[in-house]
């Protein structure tokens, strides 16, 4: 009688896990820093242009009996944000669907769906980091930097740049936002340095004084005014300095963050209402056209834009950071 031998067998196979997993990810925060949007749009259109009025001058001369107020001239300034169509999209195949062991669609709709979130983010950060007020930059270093150029690895942001910058943005009458905070955006880099910083007036102090848990948990949370949120997606401006402002080519290796604080009113976003379009992208399933109906498409689309309303009510701290890539 014959016998089946065990290594001859091929019925042991690995088997795969039918949950889907995707890359890591960062949440969509930029966005909420706009607190100004079209209210009373009076058409559809290409832009929208929003109208702010200036004070008058304080009137601290005491008025003559018989003399009659000469009248001063009102001010105004507008503010343009252009609406730009942004989008992506995805095919799944018929072949595609019909061997894979996981939903291909429900995995594309996922991945188009932060995808969405992630391009969005990344268009409101760049007009933030371009704003031209209130401007500082790290003090941690031996010298004081005076331009993005300057700032060399040492250069890393402290606690009183925060203080400066909230006194910046008080001097000019900029309101808080929610809560009595201003907002402030900070890359995990920065926010390591800031909050490793020894001394009675650093970050640590208050807590350790007052609540120690916040230390054993590393939170991050509010400090000096300022409300902080973590994203690796602050503004990086990568090899932007060699520390003497000499050069921003070959010789910078120095990268320089931007850590954003800002008050009511900094940034403004417009939007299409028609078509379906709103305030945030949306998700299109697109139609099937071709001949074997084998393509699905599945994508996102938006049609709006962002401006910074109050130059006065931004500002960034660009500085190094002690664990960020210097060489």
């Amino acid at each position: 009688m014959s016998k089946t031998q065990v290594s001859s067998l091929n019925v042991s196979k690995a088997a795969y896990e039918q949950l889907a997993y995707f890359a890591l990810r960062s949440q969509m925060l930029f966005d909420q820093a706009a607190d100004v949007m079209p209210t009373n749009q009076s058409m559809p259109g290409t832009s929208v242009v929003f109208t702010k009025f200036a004070d008058l001058s304080a009137a601290t001369t005491p008025l003559t009996e018989d003399t009659d107020v000469t009248p001063v001239a009102m001010s105004d300034a507008q503010v343009t944000v252009t609406l730009f169509e942004y989008g992506n999209a995805v095919n799944t195949t018929a072949k595609l669907r019909g061997t894979s062991f996981l939903d291909v669609d429900a995995a594309a709709a996922n991945i188009i769906g932060y995808n969405a979130g992630d391009s969005i983010d990344q268009v409101v950060r760049e007009v933030l980091s371009a704003g031209t007020q209130n401007i500082f930059y790290g003090s941690g270093g031996a010298s004081l930097p005076t331009s993005r150029a300057t700032v060399g690895s040492d250069d890393i942001i402290t606690a009183n740049d925060v203080r400066k910058m909230t006194a910046s943005l008080r001097k000019k009458n900029v309101a808080p936002r929610d809560g009595g905070f201003y907002v402030g955006f900070i890359h995990p880099d920065v926010s390591y340095d800031l909050r490793r910083e020894t001394g009675n007036a650093s970050w640590n102090a208050p807590h350790i004084n007052v609540d120690t848990v916040n230390i054993y948990t590393g939170e991050i949370g509010t400090f000096e005014s300022v409300r902080f949120i973590e994203t690796p997606r602050a503004k990086i401006f990568e090899d932007a300095s060699d520390g003497s402002g000499s050069s921003t080519g070959g010789g910078a290796t120095v990268d320089v963050y931007c850590t954003h604080v800002m008050g009511q009113q900094a940034l403004a976003k417009a939007y299409s209402i028609v078509d379906g379009n709103g305030p945030f992208p949306r998700i299109i399933e697109g139609p099937v056209v071709d001949v074997l109906r084998r393509f699905n498409p599945t994508g996102w689309h938006w049609l709006g834009g962002y401006g910074r309303f109050r130059e006065e009510s931004l500002g960034r701290i660009e500085s190094a950071s002690s664990i960020g890539a210097n060489s």
